[in-house]
């Protein structure tokens, strides 16, 4: 019998890894590994952990070294690339490395019985047996991938596929142009080539949204059916989770199909990344540890070097400005890829002259007539769920705001109920007004629930779909949703921005946009950027099979400003001349790509309190090369009854701004301030 010193990490907010005893005797002769996982007491609690280090002695006093209670033998060590990744996104994005990396993994891998992790290591193998009896009787590895590509899209796969080593290639393409299928024929090459070499490869696609991966991943099992294919996102349930994590931690899942968490898979044999609208802020987690699932996806690709793409009709700022400069290899399809498919012709229509009844204008509702009389669908767009954004007294001014929040309680009808969409507070509608009694108390404004209900009584025989986050709690409900959808049973959609990508509407050939504006003088700077993207991504659900239902697609758009350069830009489909305008405006605003920033938040019983420490914060470290903005409070001061406020950190050198965080975070925690702060690296909500 002999001791083993291991460092363990664990989920904790301490940066610091803790020592522990691992006793070996005859019984359990296994030796532990770095990248292994245990079990291990901690306070008063057992908790898991992983091992990062393995040592004979410790300079902690052996009386206070307890013991590990179990080592999970049966599955293989986390490899040295995983582990890697894990430590660098602690260090890039200020967090310990307990807290990257154990979330990173499966609950039920973290907290499960030995059994349970038994029985799922089963299942596996059992997969894995089938997978190989189907090769050796002849099944070809891609033999479905058959669709006839264009010259571009061809150019597009013999690109990524003539990749040897790390190259970051942005597929911008725009809707309609195929890019799924160039995703497959590259997969489809790569896995050629690396069997014909004798090599195991695994492949990585990531989606913004679990909205998405269905109809992605019946694309992708179609294409491959005799691949096995996983799919990791937060609706699994954890049984599946397990399966699934371990089926690509064992080499056994050749796809990875999933969400922004999925970049933290292990995938011992990766070798391709794919990165689908990789625009959107889905990618960016806004809690815990605050990463870019895109920008961890480049930096994995380029740590192994293999290939990542990056695949967007309205690429980001930041993405486009790499392409601009040569850092990425830009591949372009302009033309779509049904036959005869054309892009949808974009018009706007002028509210100040054409007035809206009900949100609606008379022009659009003709369009929707039109559409109803030849059978084909229509998408109306509204990013605003809910009846109406607040309710609102004429007598005395009074409106239903939140008691907790800064903001509006929002009015759901059929609920009869007011919800606030920050900290999920519900109450009835009150009868009368709170304030003085008056019993005539409206709805101010529409979401998609009002629009629905007037849109139900201009047209009582269509049949109408409202998709948003209301009408889809209900798991697999979004899916039931959408494929009504595409069976044709649905004669007008309406939806918030769930509808407005990824989804292939055949029979769509009209689509309305209902109050943009809104987004066109917000204070975010990246507001418009993200306007723009909505946009487009949405007229481009038009059109995309115009040759089945023979008719002009077309995208009206209703607005108070037609003239603005964002709406003639969008007219004109010309996502180039966009981006080089806002490039333009960030360079000489000093702001991202062409400055780097962190932005640090504090929460408080009172502002003035959240304040005070940002202020101090502010003044802990000389910050040469650094521009530390004045503490401000946040646009929404105020969330479940905490107050906030923020610290905005700027650079025009990453290498600077992070050598500076790091002994700012040390700073910080020994400040040992009892308020609730965090940083993010790379904000994307200002």
């Amino acid at each position: 019998m002999h001791n083993t010193i291991l460092q363990i990490a664990l989920d904790t907010p301490l940066d610091t890894t803790f020592d522990y005893r691992y006793v070996a005797s005859t019984e359990n002769s296994a030796q532990p590994q770095i990248g292994q996982f245990v079990r291990v007491p901690f306070g008063k609690r057992e908790v898991a952990g992983l091992i990062v280090g393995v040592n004979k002695t410790s300079d902690v006093d052996p009386q206070k070294i307890r013991d590990v209670i179990e080592l999970r033998h049966q599955i293989t060590a986390l490899s040295s690339h995983w582990m890697q990744l894990c430590e660098f996104a602690a260090e890039y994005y200020q967090r310990p490395l307990g807290e990257v990396a154990l979330p990173a993994v499966p609950k039920a891998l973290r907290d499960a019985k030995v059994g349970a992790i038994d029985r799922a290591m089963k299942k596996i193998a059992a997969l894995a047996k089938t997978k190989e009896a189907e090769t050796i009787a002849g099944a070809e590895t891609a033999q479905h991938v058959t669709h006839t590509l264009n010259e571009q899209q061809q150019q597009a796969v013999d690109a990524i596929a003539a990749t040897t080593a790390y190259a970051c290639h942005l597929l911008f393409g725009i809707t309609g142009s195929g890019k799924t299928q160039v995703y497959l024929q590259a997969a489809k090459a790569l896995l050629e080539k690396t069997k014909a070499r004798g090599e195991h490869a695994q492949i990585l696609i990531l989606v913004p949204e679990i909205n998405l991966t269905p109809q992605l991943e019946d694309q992708v099992r179609a294409s491959f059916p005799r691949l096995n294919v996983v799919s990791l996102h937060s609706q699994l349930s954890e049984g599946e989770r397990l399966r699934h994590w371990l089926a690509a931690h064992e080499g056994q899942a050749d796809i990875v199909l999933g969400t922004r968490l999925a970049v933290l898979a292990s995938m011992p044999h990766l070798k391709l990344i794919i990165v689908d609208e990789e625009h959107d802020s889905s990618y960016k987690q806004q809690e815990g540890l605050r990463y870019s699932a895109r920008d961890l996806a480049i930096w994995r690709a380029r740590q192994l070097a293999i290939p990542v793409v990056l695949g967007s009709a309205t690429p980001s700022i930041e993405s486009w400005q790499h392409a601009e400069t040569g850092r990425y290899k830009r591949l372009t399809l302009t033309q779509r890829a049904a036959a005869q498919a054309t892009l949808p012709r974009v018009g706007l229509i002028d509210m100040e002259r054409d007035k809206a009844v009900e949100g609606l204008c008379p022009s659009l509702l003709s369009a929707l007539r039109e559409r109803l009389a030849r059978g084909e669908q229509s998408l109306l767009f509204l990013n605003r769920r809910g009846y109406a954004p607040v309710m609102h007294c004429d007598a005395c001014g009074w409106i239903s705001n939140c008691r907790r929040c800064t903001a509006f309680m929002v009015l759901h009808k059929p609920e009869r109920r007011l919800r606030c969409h920050h900290c999920s507070l519900e109450l009835r509608v009150p009868q009368s007004c709170p304030t003085c009694g008056n019993v005539d108390i409206q709805p101010l404004g529409r979401g998609t629930q009002r629009v629905e209900e007037h849109l139900q009584t201009l047209f009582p025989e269509a049949r109408i779909l409202r998709i948003d986050a209301d009408s889809t709690r209900r798991k697999g409900s979004a899916q039931e949703a959408f494929e009504s959808v595409h069976r044709g049973d649905v004669d007008i959609l309406l939806g918030t921005q769930m509808v407005a990508k990824g989804h292939d509407f055949k029979r769509l050939t009209l689509v309305g946009v209902i109050n943009p504006d809104t987004a066109l003088f917000s204070q975010d700077y990246r507001a418009s950027e993200r306007l723009f993207a909505q946009l487009m991504q949405v007229a481009g659900r038009a059109g995309r099979a115009a040759s089945e239902v023979g008719s002009v697609s077309e995208v009206l758009v209703q607005t108070r400003y037609p003239q603005h350069p964002l709406y003639r830009a969008l007219m004109n489909q010309d996502y180039t001349g966009f981006a080089t305008s806002v490039l333009e405006e960030r360079h000489s605003a000093g702001l991202p790509p062409f400055v780097f920033q962190a932005l640090l938040r504090a929460e408080a019983k009172t502002v003035d309190k959240a304040l005070e420490f940002l202020t101090t914060a502010k003044t802990l470290l000389d910050h040469e090369g650094i521009i530390i903005n004045d503490p401000v409070p946040m646009t929404i001061t105020r969330v479940a009854g905490v107050e906030r406020a923020q610290l905005l950190l700027e650079s025009t050198s990453r290498t600077v701004l992070q050598a500076f965080l790091k002994p700012w975070m040390q700073a910080l925690r020994e400040s040992k301030s009892r308020l609730r702060w965090s940083l993010e690296v790379d904000p994307v909500d200002i």
